[in-house]
């Protein structure tokens, strides 16, 4: 009889939901995090200024206000990376987070 231990280990993910939808970002606070793709330093002003001329009262915390998140480094420091953002976004009231402003 043998004894096989697999190298992918268990998983460790834990499942949780998804935060509901908000109905409006009217009075809400939206935090931009930058992951230094496609033009973020040009596209992120623009979405600004469409938010705030869609949502009256809408606050906008711009990427420059956050570290910038690359993809850079192993699986631990890109978690920590997110984890700080994450952190970072509820001590500033993030009610919604643009992580990306696509390729």
């Amino acid at each position: 009889m043998y004894e096989v231990l697999s190298p992918l280990g268990e998983p460790t993910v834990e499942k949780v939901g998804v935060a509901p939808r908000l109905s409006d970002l009217r009075g809400k606070t939206v935090c931009e995090v930058w992951n230094r793709g496609f033009r973020g330093d040009v596209s992120f002003p623009i979405i600004r200024e469409m938010l705030q001329e869609r949502y009256p009262g809408v606050k906008v915390v711009p990427f420059t206000e956050f570290p910038m998140q690359d993809t850079c480094g192993s699986t631990s420091e890109l978690q920590g990376r997110v984890d700080a953002a994450i952190a970072l976004a509820i001590q500033r009231g993030c009610d919604a987070m643009i992580t990306g402003n696509g390729f």
